[in-house]
């Protein structure tokens, strides 16, 4: 019996303990992610969301351009690959920081996150009171 290559290499869930459960998706490389992550802006966020957005992806990628811990590399692409899904999917909207994330938080981080719920809130007033002049 001849055994095609190509059927040898099929993943399966034999053995596996997750079930039914949907496989990880692989991580992208750090240029096909980028490039994913702005077009992804382009196409679901408005314009000031964008703009905010786009800045933020090509300063973060550029300072971890350099860094050479697998580990560091690893977790840095999974977040901003679950990041894009979840823009993607429209599903990022009202959903909350998990604590754990916050609790790995530096100072500096959790008062970046502080000034910008502040300037959030600070445009919903303005918009829900925008008109009156009180």
């Amino acid at each position: 019996m001849k055994v095609s290559i190509r059927l040898m290499a099929m993943p399966t869930a034999a053995g596996s303990t997750q079930g039914l459960k949907p496989a990880p998706l692989a991580l992208l490389p750090p240029i096909p992610l980028y490039r994913r992550l702005l077009r992804s802006h382009r196409k679901y966020l408005l314009k000031e969301q964008r703009v905010l957005g786009d800045e933020y992806v090509k300063h973060e990628f550029r300072l971890h351009q350099k860094i050479e811990n697998p580990i560091h590399i690893i977790g840095f692409l999974t977040e901003w690959q679950m990041y894009a899904q979840k823009i993607e999917g429209n599903s990022w909207r009202g959903e909350k920081l998990e604590k754990s994330k916050i609790e790995k938080m530096s100072d500096q981080q959790l008062g970046q996150l502080y000034e910008l719920m502040e300037s959030i809130r600070k445009k919903e007033l303005d918009e829900d009171g925008g008109g009156d002049g009180f």
